[in-house]
């Protein structure tokens, strides 16, 4: 059974992409605890991300390092935290979120986001891959 990400991945369901090549795909989340709340995903369905090979654990986080950056001049933050809870969709994905103190990485301020934002928000990320 294809999970959501994998139908992100295969173009079913429509995402804000900010940055992607043939191994991971970078997108805004579409209940973001803040604007700039990106999820990072393998293309390669994992359920675990320590059930990932480490080379493939490696990468992705070299890849979430490339959108972390683009994210932080994107928006204003301190950092880019990291989360990694894994319960929420059966395949391994990283949370990027923007952050000016500890308390901003709370689950239950996530809310949904406009689309006409999410679109904006995906552009002017987009616009920083520098």
């Amino acid at each position: 059974m294809a999970t959501l990400f994998n139908k992100i991945i295969n173009g079913e369901i429509p995402a804000h992409k900010i940055l992607e090549n043939d191994k991971f795909l970078a997108f805004l989340d579409i209940r973001p605890i803040r604007p700039g709340h990106a999820l990072v995903i393998p293309k390669k369905e994992v359920d675990y991300i320590f059930d990932m090979d480490d080379t493939l654990l490696g990468e992705i986080m070299v890849f979430a390092k490339k959108a972390a950056k683009m994210i932080k001049k994107s928006v204003t933050c301190k950092k880019i935290g990291v989360v990694v809870c894994g319960l929420e969709v059966p395949h391994a994905h990283i949370h990027l979120i923007p952050i000016d103190q500890v308390a901003d990485i709370d689950f239950s301020l996530a809310k949904p986001m406009d689309e006409k934002e999410l679109k904006e928000l995906a552009e002017t990320i987009r616009l920083n891959a520098k």
